[in-house]
């Protein structure tokens, strides 16, 4: 299992730290961080699929089925094999089985050719994965952090990044989404590093524990 591993005496965290005072404590608050990757490509982007607009929760245990179903082998082949009614008595729904025989299909015919992505640039990769139904431009980011590794991406519309920007600059609901856009040239090109702190603040309840990073003591 292979992982990213953030360390705070990391140079590229050190610059981030430099680059802006209120990541740098909420950093010293949090520490190192490990990130496990998602390197089956594939199965990567059918995950994102089955879990979007559902609780985890859910996406895990109809994934869990997939998996059964798939006698542990789900590829292009093994989905295009398998008929719309058997997926969709795992719990998909009508709209997902398209968007993933859509996916299934492009990846078989080599229209898009996932082993082929790390060669290419973050808004190539962007433009190939959203050319298949299903996927959009945050599918296609959590890709390239997840899968790829790339360390400069932000996703600006990720809604746990957002609640983790509104507490730790502690501006209004209707401002989060902007605080990220200006931060996007001070944290850069140390994106995905900001990114995993963020996401962090709402995994370890720091959100909803504090009202702010200062109630904790940070320095």
């Amino acid at each position: 299992m292979e992982k990213i591993k953030i360390y705070q005496d990391d140079k590229s965290v050190e610059e981030l730290c430099n680059a802006d005072s209120q990541m740098k404590k909420l950093i010293q608050i949090i520490g190192d961080i490990e990130v496990v990757m998602r390197l089956d490509f594939f199965t990567s982007l059918v995950r994102s699929m089955i879990g979007q607009q559902i609780s985890v929760q859910a996406a895990n245990a109809i994934y869990t089925r997939l998996e059964s179903l798939m006698e542990n082998n789900i590829t292009a082949t093994s989905i295009l094999k398998t008929s719309e009614q058997r997926l969709r008595s795992i719990g998909l729904s009508a709209r997902k089985v398209i968007y993933l025989r859509d996916l299934a299909e492009k990846v078989y015919h080599n229209e898009v050719d996932l082993q082929k992505l790390h060669k290419l640039d973050n808004q190539t990769v962007i433009k190939q994965l959203t050319s298949i139904k299903g996927i959009g431009k945050w599918t296609a980011e959590m890709f390239l952090i997840f899968s790829l590794g790339r360390m400069n991406v932000l996703a600006l519309d990720d809604i746990g990044i957002q609640r983790g920007a509104k507490w730790l600059y502690e501006v209004e609901k209707s401002e989060r989404r902007k605080i990220l856009a200006e931060k996007q040239p001070v944290w850069s090109p140390h994106l995905t590093i900001a990114s995993f702190y963020l996401w962090e603040t709402v995994h370890l309840d720091l959100v909803k524990k504090y009202n702010s990073i200062e109630d904790i003591g940070g320095e």
